[in-house]
């Protein structure tokens, strides 16, 4: 439970007129119950939280991939967006300061010769990554003779990889520790090669909205709330972001 109380603020009057905040959100930020339909993790937390300091309904929104969740926002489906922040979504959305920041690795199949991405990124290496994901992005930069191969979401993009269709997978150390325990022999390699902040963010022109978001992640961070919520999720490779 959020300890964060619910202020009237003219910053998001249209948010207390409709009686609800829109977050968007992507897998794999959350869990869904296959039952029951219930979301979980940690962003649905945070949600909720903000929902209680506004006064109105926290409504997560689930998204297949970080662009289906920037274009929700965008397009003012969604009234703001949990988004690893990265500069080429910058030009369509405005950030927070980070949330959190997830680090990146590569998961290696049983046998592989490869022990970081220096001796991997190689010529005839394919590299098996989201479309448009961040951990995508930064990978993007850093690599100069492997190829990278493309799904849209972490789970096609593991069926690549599970079919001998690449010899790594890229993504956040949360996604590939759980496809660990469904590859024999299969590992993380140690360290990282980047990591995502994420924050949130709104489209352009909200200048106002932005500024109340800014307020509630900074007391959030202070307050312990992020904290909670990543411990409760018992995510790893994942931090509170430092004060902005």
């Amino acid at each position: 439970m959020s300890t964060i109380q619910p202020t009237a603020d003219p910053r998001v009057a249209d948010l207390l007129h409709a009686g609800r905040i829109r977050v968007a959100l992507y897998v794999p930020q959350y869990h869904k119950d296959p039952v029951t339909g219930a979301l979980s993790g940690w962003p649905i937390d945070l949600v909720h939280a903000l929902g209680e300091r506004i006064g109105v309904q926290g409504v997560p929104v689930e998204h297949p991939n970080p662009a289906n969740a920037l274009d929700s926002v965008v397009a003012g489906v969604c009234d703001a967006g949990i988004i690893g922040i990265e500069a080429e979504r910058a030009t369509k959305l405005d950030y927070t300061a980070a949330l959190i920041e997830a680090d990146y690795t590569l998961l290696a199949p049983a046998g592989s010769p490869y022990q970081g991405l220096a001796d991997a990124d190689r010529p005839g290496v394919r590299i098996a990554a989201v479309r448009h994901h961040a951990s995508t992005i930064a990978l993007q930069k850093i690599i100069k003779h492997a190829t990278l191969v493309y799904a849209d979401t972490p789970t096609a993009t593991f069926a690549i990889f599970q079919g001998g269709g690449a010899d790594l997978f890229a993504s956040l150390h949360e996604v590939l520790r759980h496809y660990v325990e469904r590859l024999p022999g299969a590992r993380l390699f140690d360290g990282r090669y980047g990591f995502n902040p994420i924050g949130m963010a709104v489209a352009k022109g909200h200048a106002a909205r932005l500024a109340y978001l800014s307020a509630f992640v900074e007391d959030a961070k202070a307050s312990g709330l992020v904290q909670r919520a990543i411990d409760r999720a018992s995510w790893r490779g994942i931090r509170v972001a430092p004060a902005a």
